[in-house]
């Protein structure tokens, strides 16, 4: 791809640099093109963007808080569908624990986000441990369960007829972000050999959104062996390095984990704040005309919103202009404290996520007022 010098042309009173020494009593808009990759304008407002008084239809940002959920279930296939759209479903699922059957999707790859929880983690390629903060990325076929001694609460990610890849690192080179070594797989070990055995199992396989049921004398979790470059992977977000610049506050592009088709997941980790004084410190206000965004809230304090907990998530849908609350605002430019203390995992989609009658039924309305001053 060739990248041609280009001049953008400036108009009246603005910055040079984006994200960087604003005009005086200004509030910096992004509107960019292909989730921050493509063209983009900066405009500079005398009032912030988001200082609405009134917000009717469905563009309106929304919070869901899935700690509201109903009890545990077996399966990962009982777990309520919260959003989708032709290339993806995300689902919540508090698990009971240990699941007495076999799961496999033959709709697209899996991808599990460990809220909350440890265990085993069984499949055809062999044993994995998990916990909290673990993503494990998951081939579409492969057969698995987990087992645990208490409950676990899971995000699940599919990529409809579709598969997860890394993103694309440039010029940063391959070990940026994290390490490829990182990624762990699964072992033919102990755990997974004392699990084998002659006793009777069902798989459970989804296909087109219909549930199967396949019954066999034995566990067919029994291979002796593998070998081959396509298995399940792990990688917890605290593994994950990530990128900063104490000049310039990054886009969330700058800390996408997994591609798929027409959605990326990024991972927000704990990281120091911008040290330039003329930098900014918190998102900043953007369209994102293409792309709905989707964020799961894991852990910590989460800098840039109000009235956000652990387990929610919140969805800006694309075409209206969102940022950071008023308090974040406040301290755009000189942050409180020295560093990011928030874990959280983004799904930006290109196409709409449709919400199911299971997130409304948890839904946090007064998010959208949350923005009023």
């Amino acid at each position: 791809m060739k990248h041609w010098i280009t001049h953008p042309k400036v108009e009246g009173k603005a910055s040079r640099q984006a994200h960087c020494n604003l005009p005086e009593g200004t509030f910096e808009r992004e509107l960019g093109k292909e989730g921050f990759f493509g063209p983009a304008t900066h405009m500079y407002h005398q009032n912030p963007p988001t200082g609405w008084t009134n917000f009717e239809g469905p563009l309106r940002p929304r919070a869901f808080d899935t700690t509201l959920m109903p009890k545990a279930v077996a399966s990962p296939w009982q777990a309520p569908g919260l959003m989708h759209n032709a290339h993806t479903q995300i689902r919540m699922w508090h698990s009971t624990g240990t699941m007495d059957h076999l799961a496999r999707n033959s709709d697209g790859d899996e991808l599990l986000f460990i809220h909350e929880g440890q265990g085993d983690f069984f499949c055809d390629y062999g044993h994995l441990s998990f916990r909290d903060g673990d993503y494990i990325v998951l081939p579409r076929g492969t057969m698995w369960r987990i087992q645990s001694d208490g409950p676990v609460s899971v995000l699940m990610v599919e990529a409809t007829n579709g598969s997860y890849q890394m993103p694309d690192k440039g010029m940063l080179g391959a070990h940026a972000i994290f390490d490829p070594a990182m990624l762990d797989t699964p072992s033919i070990n102990e755990a997974f050999k004392d699990q084998q055995g002659q006793q009777d199992w069902d798989v459970v396989v989804k296909r087109r959104d219909a549930l199967s049921t396949i019954s066999y004398p034995f566990n067919p979790l029994d291979a002796v062996g593998w070998k081959g470059d396509l298995s399940p992977v792990r990688i917890n977000w605290r593994d994950i390095r990530p990128l900063m610049s104490h000049r310039f506050h990054l886009p969330p592009s700058a800390h996408t984990t997994f591609v798929a088709n027409r959605f990326v997941i990024c991972t927000f980790t704990p990281r120091p704040f911008e040290s330039d004084p003329e930098a900014l410190k918190v998102p900043f206000f953007h369209n994102n005309d293409d792309f709905d965004e989707l964020l799961f809230y894991h852990a910590g304090d989460f800098f840039s919103r109000d009235n956000i907990h652990p387990g929610m998530m919140t969805l800006h849908p694309c075409g209206f202009t969102h940022g950071p609350h008023p308090k974040a605002l406040a301290h755009a430019f000189t942050p409180k404290k020295e560093a990011t203390e928030e874990v959280a995992v983004m799904i930006d989609t290109r196409d709409a996520l449709e919400v199911t009658d299971n997130a409304e039924s948890v839904e946090f309305k007064a998010y959208v007022d949350s923005w009023k001053t």
